[in-house]
């Protein structure tokens, strides 16, 4: 009985340490893996023209630290908006492709980006990295004598956190948020509750320690169904705003799928109309959550 008992310590403290053992090995190899986690890989170089966007040419944007992204750019007219769109971590530019001929159409200009390690742009991506991505798109906008007043800062999922960011930094005429989250670092932290990601994690994207410093309009899409960013990190972020902002429910839109038809006309309404920020929050809303999808 004795020899029994010593051994199922003995056991014990082997497993103890083994389950130790693995998940600090667990916790190592999150840690060295987990860009190619955030930014996957993604298909090769595509033109504007091979992806059937005639309209758009093909730009170079030159980053403050020596990086050269591709860019699909269309000059807005000159009463019209540019839109500088960043895309999630697993697009490209070609995978909005019919929205954005759409989005063009009546005139308005696009500057799509590919951030630094993706399709066609020199670099390795990262947070600090992707800022100076948005602030080059920037510095091409006012290079061809776009004024602030006409840049409409548009970030999808992980874009919208480049988005806020470039939007807390540079004067635009509004902010389009689709799918937006607090900080990657939340999102991380659902998906793996068991790991101390707030440690691990070297990108955090923290949106909600810079929103507030948004003085722009904010437009927020979200789909009740988004079980990769679900609509609470939306509702939460959209709680610290502080300029004027409208939420844009949709029952049943997912993370991807909100192409519906009413989100250009959604943000053609929400750009054109006359703002004040007011200090009340509930004046500051501007509209009634889903009134401009309606």
């Amino acid at each position: 009985m004795l020899a029994i008992l010593r051994f199922t310590l003995k056991f014990s403290k082997w497993a103890g340490a083994a389950t130790v053992l693995a998940y600090v090995a667990v916790c190592v190899g999150m840690y060295a893996m987990q860009r190619s986690l955030v930014f996957p890989k993604l298909a090769d170089h595509v033109t504007a023209a091979e992806a059937g966007f005639p309209e758009a040419q093909e730009v170079a944007l030159h980053t403050s630290d020596g990086e050269r992204l591709v860019a699909w750019y269309v000059a807005p007219k000159p009463d019209k908006p540019l839109f500088i769109y960043f895309h999630g971590n697993g697009d490209t530019l070609n995978w909005r492709v019919s929205r954005d001929r759409m989005l063009v159409a009546d005139g308005s200009g696009l500057l799509a980006v590919s951030y630094r390690g993706y399709e066609g742009s020199t670099g390795s991506p990262s947070e600090d990295g992707m800022h100076l991505d948005a602030a080059a798109a920037y510095a091409f906008a006012a290079d061809h004598q776009i004024r602030p007043d006409r840049i409409v800062l548009w970030g999808h999922s992980l874009g919208t956190g480049v988005a806020v960011w470039l939007a807390a930094e540079r004067k635009i005429k509004a902010l389009v948020l689709e799918a937006p989250y607090t900080s990657v670092a939340d999102v991380a932290a659902m998906n793996y509750p068991l790991l101390p990601v707030r440690w691990l994690l070297k990108d955090q994207f923290h949106s909600d320690w810079l929103i507030e410093k948004v003085t722009a309009p904010v437009l927020i899409f979200h789909g009740d169904k988004d079980d990769t960013i679900p609509i609470s990190f939306g509702q939460r972020l959209y709680s610290l705003i502080k300029s004027p902002k409208c939420f844009v429910r949709f029952p049943l839109g997912g993370h991807g799928d909100l192409d519906d038809g009413r989100i250009l006309a959604s943000i053609r309404g929400f750009i054109t109309r006359s703002w004040t920020r007011s200090a009340e929050s509930a004046k500051a809303d501007g509209c009634e959550r889903g009134s401009l999808a309606s």
